[in-house]
């Protein structure tokens, strides 16, 4: 029987190996495979895509930040999904929806493509709103420099917090700029204003780590915007002439689909990107006379394209999205046809837009909630439809705005949803005299 000590441990056989991992083994029976880096496992989301809140799946913004709020409290549009866009009348606000939503997508880097329209439609993109951070530089940064915390003005020329070490019990030294900033050990400083040198002289001993960009702390955190601002006044720079793919509809005879050369074009698009990619694909004025031959609304046409559209999304559901409109002034939602687009499409929302005989009377598209500041509502907005929700059958009653009375307003540089309230009646002088004075309630109103 043999005793050891206990400081020694065991040691095994002198002709062990060490043991190899599988990672080690799979890379030196295939060279061409390597280990994959720390930073390539910890990448985060691609640029203008964010995890949803309620059930972490990725998301992407509209372009609208009001329409993102709607989307069954995702906060954005679902990687995978399609939101059908209809309307009725001539107006072209579902347009205006889909130039947003591909402005964010050119703002953000993503691949977008336009079925059907030309590079003129590709022209008229919104421009971006200058942010107040960069057109305001200089008065923000002074507002966060008088917000700091000062303890007292003595400490002031004391140098930064944490950069000396202790030279005494009862206090710290404080070290020159020169010491700070040139990456010099202070311990052999003999600059006078610098308390932590020595009074025996010796040679400087410089630091050879590599020199790192000094960047600030602000510049660091800046977060990128998931969801930017546009102004319809103005148009938007194109990266580059590849920014925006456009896909044409060939006018075919009539017993070949017009539609089917869309898929097989958007099939090797996505086949061929990179798997990091987000596309967007955006389809204006779907079966609209005026981009698109008269048989393509055959139900064996487009309810085929819509099936292979959503075969797409399922198989690439976290790289493509999908936004289209339809005019239902030419398909009106009783027919049997709309009804089956909209079973294949994820989400479904309806603009109503007021007629221009509402115009004369403006008081009659005036909000019961609404300021004097703010603008008139466009139209109604019915939300028929709601990507994720409807797919697991879980309802709309938990999504926010939706059962309200929901109506839109367009402007210079937003478009916005906001609930809906009627105005007081004409002969209900109360009513009007508090919307008047901004629906306080007066001493005499809270008499009984």
């Amino acid at each position: 029987m043999s005793f050891r000590k206990r400081n020694i441990g065991v040691s095994g056989p002198a002709d062990r190996a060490p043991p190899v991992s599988a990672e080690r083994v799979d890379s030196s029976a295939n060279p061409s495979r390597s280990i994959p880096s720390n930073a390539a496992a910890h990448s985060g989301p691609p640029p203008g895509v964010r995890p949803s809140p309620l059930d972490g799946r990725p998301t992407t913004s509209t372009g609208t930040l009001s329409l993102d709020g709607l989307l069954a409290g995702h906060a954005g549009l679902a990687l995978g999904c399609s939101v059908l866009l209809e309307e009725s009348g001539t107006t072209d606000y579902a347009g205006t929806l889909l130039r947003y939503y591909a402005a964010e997508g050119v703002v953000q880097g993503h691949s977008v493509h336009v079925v059907g329209m030309g590079e003129q439609w590709g022209r008229e993109l919104p421009g971006l709103v200058p942010s107040v951070e960069g057109r305001d530089g200089g008065s923000t940064r002074g507002k966060e420099d008088k917000e700091r915390m000062k303890i007292a003005w003595r400490y002031e020329g004391l140098g930064e917090f944490g950069v000396g070490g202790s030279s005494s019990r009862g206090g710290s030294s404080v070290f020159c700029k020169l010491c700070v900033h040139s990456r010099i050990k202070p311990l052999h400083c003999r600059t006078i204003d610098c308390l932590g040198g020595l009074t025996s002289p010796a040679p400087p001993i410089v630091d050879r780590s590599p020199a790192v960009p000094v960047t600030s702390s602000r510049d660091q955190e800046a977060p990128v915007a998931f969801c930017h601002s546009f102004d319809l006044t103005k148009r938007l720079a194109l990266p580059s002439s590849t920014a925006i793919d456009f896909i044409p509809i060939r006018q075919t005879a009539a017993p070949e689909s017009p539609l089917s050369p869309v898929t097989q074009a958007l099939l090797q698009i996505l086949s061929s990107s990179k798997p990091e990619t987000i596309h967007r694909l955006v389809i204006p004025s779907l079966l609209s006379p005026a981009f698109y031959p008269p048989h393509a609304s055959a139900p064996e046409h487009i309810l085929q394209f819509l099936h292979a559209l959503r075969a797409l999304l399922r198989r690439y559901p976290t790289r493509l999205t999908t936004m289209l409109s339809l005019p239902l002034t030419l398909y009106p939602r009783s027919t049997g046809l709309v009804r089956m687009m909209e079973i294949l499409s994820d989400g479904v929302i309806e603009l109503v837009p007021f007629p221009h005989t509402i115009d004369t009377g403006p008081s009659l598209t005036t909000s019961g909630a609404a300021t004097a500041q703010e603008e008139k509502p466009q139209g109604m907005v019915k939300i028929h439809r709601l990507p994720i929700f409807h797919e697991r059958g879980g309802g709309v009653a938990g999504s926010a705005g939706v059962g309200d009375d929901l109506a839109f307003t367009v402007s210079r540089r937003k478009f916005v949803i906001k609930p809906f309230s009627l105005p007081p009646v004409e002969g209900d002088t109360e009513a009007q005299r508090g919307e008047v004075e901004g629906g306080k309630a007066t001493k005499v109103d809270m008499d009984f």
